[in-house]
């Protein structure tokens, strides 16, 4: 791969390595299931083998019997703890051992805690369950699945969006399709394990478990453990892989803490990879039907998109992609509908990029299905319906430079050499197809606080509960107080993930460099008012240059007039060797209880479709090239492309990289991922990195991102669009079209594999 960063270029940060770059690399980094806790118990989750039913009898004494073993918890154990909550926050409605009625496969039956781990693993392998089973229903099409409309049912999703009579509109075009499409249940597998660490002390409660939320989950956790949230502090200073799979907290965070109090010890419990299918949450399973007429000269006059998506028996989680399809073009008349299929499997939840994910990938399968019908160049065809304004509501975009994005990538792929015809294109026995795509992700921004020390000698310290999960937000934000307070990035330290500091959003839905950002300007600039102040105060050393304009630069205060003054000295006029400053940020429009949210763990998202002003997204173009053998069928992704637009670009090494990754992700989606379910029996058959397919190095070759220049102030003080999810948004949907470029066939179904092109 091309690993060299980018330049800087206009409204584009420096490619600064991350600040934290060497403790990851040299394996320092602390990681929650690395935290040293003296004396620590280790627990291991038993967990149900049937998908639906209950629990008849759970014999223990086997288990009990190993030596080591100091506790097992199991239903009817937990009564002193809430039901956890299905939303933002948690998980799952679903509450484990609050009863022995049986919801998934894969439900946790019981926690072993034991003085070491292979005393409890061998213990919970003991533990034997007598059911009472049911026949589950595993999918769409499985007896005894309740389908329901999906608006109104949860807060993720609140309408179905429509604009014009698209009925009298499709009837009435003269080029129609009107076709089908779906993608798979896929499970997170971040290298770092699923865990949870947790102590007493006294009435404090402390957990190191790797999360996107501390300040939302030291609120939900109090309220299930039935304590004051002051007495929880929830600690996850680094997080190895997450992108929404430790967004909301499941069941066994307060399980493990009840462990904890009742053997009297720190209890680390660590999931196993196979165990975490049903512990954790994944990617729903999802149906699309799209109709889509236009006239003869790609006008676009009718889009409908219908979604269906399975979720838990009790949860209504829901993707809901229909609120960015519905407006990427300008379609004359719209018409969405979202159904959720409850059934008996575990609750589904946020994947990276989760509604657009799987609904652009059937939109954009449309578009190009669309262009064919036509006999138009695809990117012409896009040209052609790019709006002025969004669709549903009219409003105009805060940005929108699309259009820039295909023309920067399509002339970097080269996609002018493409031969339009099917199979036309071949390198000895390897078939050439060429395809492309748009990426879409809104850009949204929630309230945050932050907290900012200059010392005398120059030294910065940022606070922040935000959370590194390796998108580079701790780098971001060093870089914003460096460039407000005019000291080296050197000089700076940047504390997060833990729920002791400033609170911070979740870490998803692309806001965190925003959110963060915005609040450490925020915090910066109320400090450089308090040193201006003093600057030019009686006795300061900048004392008479009037109320002319001050700035900072290379560590001095500098007035417009020439005269400047070293912080130092600023300092000890003050007579004091640091200042301290408290900020908290909130979005533009947000409502006088944003705030309160944010320290209640529930803090407003604004942006996206929500403003009533303008609609705002960032937005990408993606170019993949596919050579599949024409005598095996063997699929390779030779090289992609992709141009994304996102506002400012706090640091163009870190957004590189995340782009890159989420391209590298797309790949995977259309080529590779796909959790296989037992359709008799509601269970999950990959359980493993196995049989549970991703990229490696040699299925990725040439990934080139082009990072397009943009300026937005309408998103937010610091005129960031997050861009950690956009990548991957376009890129299923580029390969499914050059597979058809090549070969002739369209692949409707993800994944594409070897046995979808031999027939």
């Amino acid at each position: 791969m091309n690993e060299a960063a980018p330049a800087p270029k206009e409204n584009m940060g420096a490619p600064l390595p991350r600040v934290d770059a060497r403790l990851k690399v040299t394996g320092q980094a602390p990681y929650p299931a690395d935290f040293a806790a003296a004396n620590v118990a280790y627990g291991v989750l038993a967990t149900s083998t049937i998908a639906r039913g209950s629990i008849r009898a759970l014999h223990l004494d086997r288990a009990r019997a190993v030596p080591g073993v100091l506790d097992i918890i199991s239903a009817g154990d937990v009564g002193s703890i809430d039901k956890p909550k299905f939303g933002n926050t948690g998980a799952s409605s679903i509450g484990p051992l609050h009863d022995t009625k049986i919801f998934h496969d894969g439900q946790i039956i019981a926690l072993v805690v034991a003085d070491t781990f292979e005393a409890a693993e061998e213990a919970a392998m003991l533990i034997r369950a007598d059911y009472a089973e049911e026949t589950p229903s595993a999918s769409f099409d499985s007896k005894g699945a309740e389908t329901e409309a999906a608006a109104g049912k949860s807060p993720m999703f609140k309408e179905d969006v429509k604009a014009g009579d698209f009925d009298a509109a499709f009837e009435a075009a003269a080029v129609k399709i009107d076709q089908k499409y779906s993608t798979p249940t896929q499970h997170h597998n971040p290298i770092e394990l699923f865990s949870t660490t947790a102590m007493w002390q006294g009435d404090q409660l402390t957990v190191h478990e790797p999360c996107q939320n501390v300040t939302g989950w030291k609120v939900e956790l109090a309220r299930q453990l039935k304590i004051d949230p002051a007495n929880v502090r929830i600690i996850s200073s680094y997080v190895g892989g997450a992108f929404g799979s430790k967004g909301p907290m499941t069941a066994r965070t307060a399980i493990v803490a009840l462990a904890a109090r009742r053997v009297g010890r720190p209890v680390r419990c660590v999931v196993s990879r196979m165990q975490s299918f049903g512990t954790q949450t994944y990617r729903a399973e999802t149906r699309h039907r799209i109709r889509m007429g236009a006239d003869r000269n790609g006008k676009i006059s009718a889009f409908g998109h219908e979604g269906w998506e399975v979720t838990s028996r009790p949860d209504p989680y829901v993707v809901g992609g229909t609120s960015a399809t519905g407006r990427m073009y300008d379609y004359g008349s719209v018409l969405t509908h979202v159904s959720i299929v409850h059934a008996d499997r575990n609750t589904p939840g946020y994947m990276r990029s989760p509604p657009e994910t799987p609904y652009v990938y059937a939109l954009e399968n449309a578009m190009d299905e669309m262009a064919v019908a036509l006999g138009m160049d695809p990117v012409e065809f896009r040209r052609v319906n790019e709006p002025k304004k969004e669709p549903i509501g009219g409003r105009p975009f805060s940005s929108r430079s699309l259009l820039k994005c295909y023309d920067q990538a399509a002339e970097a792929f080269g996609w002018s050499r493409r031969d339009a015809a099917v199979g036309s294109m071949r390198d000895g026995d390897w078939l050439v197809g060429m395809g492309c795509a748009t990426a879409i992700y809104p850009s949204s921004v929630a309230p945050c606080a932050a907290r900012i020390r200059l010392t005398d000698d120059g030294q910065v310290r940022v606070q922040c509960g935000s959370h590194e999960i390796g998108t580079g937000v701790r780098t971001v934000a060093a870089q914003m107080a460096a460039e407000r307070l005019a000291v080296d990035i050197d000089k700076v330290s940047v504390e997060m993930g833990d729920s002791a500091l400033p609170p911070a959003p979740v870490s998803g839905g692309s806001i965190s460099t925003a959110s963060v950002c915005s609040a450490v300007l925020k915090a910066a600039d109320a400090v450089r008012a308090k040193l201006f102040a003093a600057a030019v105060a009686e006795g300061g050393p900048l004392s008479g240059s009037g109320n002319e304009k001050l700035d900072m630069q290379d560590g001095k205060v500098v007035a417009a007039g020439g005269k400047s003054a070293a912080i130092a000295d600023v300092f000890k006029s003050m007579q004091v060797g640091a200042i301290e400053e408290y900020a908290e940020f909130a979005p533009k429009g947000s409502t006088g209880q944003a705030l309160k949210k944010l320290y209640a763990g529930q803090p407003e998202f604004h942006g996206g479709e929500e403003d009533k002003d303008s609609v705002k997204y960032a937005f990408g173009a993606e170019f993949v090239e596919v050579r599949i053998n024409s005598y095996t069928r063997e699929i390779r992704v030779p090289r992609i492309v992709g141009a994304f637009a996102a506002g400012r670009i706090m640091n163009t090494r870190t957004a590189r990289s995340q782009l890159m990754g989420g391209m590298i992700w797309g790949i995977s989606h259309a080529l590779h991922e796909a959790t296989e379910i037992d359709q008799r029996h509601a269970r999950y058959v990959n359980r493993d990195l196995q049989d549970y397919l991703v990229p490696v190095n040699a299925d990725i070759k040439k990934v080139d991102v082009i990072l397009v220049p943009e300026v937005d102030m309408e998103v937010n003080p610091a005129g960031v669009k997050g861009l950690g999810e956009l990548g991957n948004v376009g890129t299923a949907a580029a390969i499914a079209s050059a597979v058809y470029h090549a070969t002739g066939k369209r692949i409707r179904d993800l994944p594409i594999r070897i046995e979808n092109l031999l027939v």
